[in-house]
């Protein structure tokens, strides 16, 4: 196996668009050598990102964050702007592993890992993220929710990987919320994850809405129907009830020892529920 550090973005394009074998990308490595030694992964070529400046680091502007895709989740959730612009996606980052494992994990890993059950897709869905992909054709942008194809599949194409993150700055009286079932109380993988973001007008109806939705199909999801249910109301309980209708219906689980079926359409509903409370409240102290 070789094992490369470029230096720029059209260095790493570079290497994976000529090298011929298997492959890997390297952010953090929290999942990539845990395949390695359970023998899930074989590349002959690791690429090493976490030299390349414009990977790295947050910058804050008057239109939002742009975070590096190889940032490291400890790094984000010391960010005092991000915390208080979308505390709900830095919620969702301190949920995955440990403290060490967040000093190691970054955000572009858990996107590309392609789990369904990636704690920090439905919240950086909820917040409308886009992201910036760079390969041999130059930089374009994708809407996060179109990234994940399919268990352990992205849309990203030959030569090309996650470059960064771009985060809007929010509205006034903007709020958002990321919520998790587990069968532990920490340190274990989302049987349901759900993130909510909302922004009211000035006489508190909800005038935008985002619900994200993970764990609960093959693939992160964006729930338009369920964001409608709370446009145009007060977010009160008929709102929360269609809400939470909503976001059932559009799982589609697997059952297995963590959970059947039933159970996470119903755990969905739940915590679609309560993100949106959170996210009310926190729209409203804005």
């Amino acid at each position: 196996m070789d094992y490369k550090t470029p230096r720029s973005v059209e260095e790493a394009v570079d290497l994976l668009t000529t090298h011929t074998g298997a492959a890997h990308l390297l952010a953090g490595g929290t999942d990539l050598l845990v395949k390695l030694r359970a023998g899930m992964a074989a590349p002959d070529l690791v690429i090493d990102l976490k030299s390349i400046p414009r990977l790295r680091g947050i910058e804050s502007s008057p239109s939002g964050f742009r975070i590096g895709a190889a940032t490291s989740c400890a790094e984000i959730g010391e960010h005092d702007g991000l915390k208080a612009a979308w505390p709900g996606v830095v919620e969702a980052l301190k949920l995955i592993g440990s403290t060490q494992i967040q000093g190691r994990a970054t955000l572009g890993g858990n996107l590309c890992n392609a789990s369904p059950a990636a704690d920090s897709v439905p919240a950086l869905i909820a917040a409308g993220a886009v992201c910036e992909i760079a390969g041999p054709a130059g930089t374009r942008e994708v809407p996060i929710e179109n990234i994940v194809t399919g268990p352990g599949r992205t849309a990203l194409a030959r030569g090309e990987f996650v470059l960064a993150f771009r985060l809007p700055l929010p509205r006034a009286r903007s709020g958002d919320a990321y919520l998790r079932f587990i069968p532990r109380t920490e340190m274990d993988i989302a049987v349901v994850g759900v993130g909510v973001a909302v922004t009211l007008d000035a006489s508190g109806v909800c005038a935008q809405a985002r619900v994200g939705l993970g764990a609960v199909a093959p693939t992160p999801l964006l729930v338009a129907d369920a964001a409608r249910a709370l446009i145009g109301s007060r977010v009160d309980a008929q709102a929360l009830n269609a809400l939470a209708k909503a976001v059932s219906a559009a799982c589609k689980p697997i059952g297995d020892k963590r959970g059947t079926i039933d159970f996470r359409i119903k755990v969905a509903g739940v915590l679609a529920r309560r993100a949106a409370q959170t996210a009310l409240q926190r729209a409203k102290a804005t």
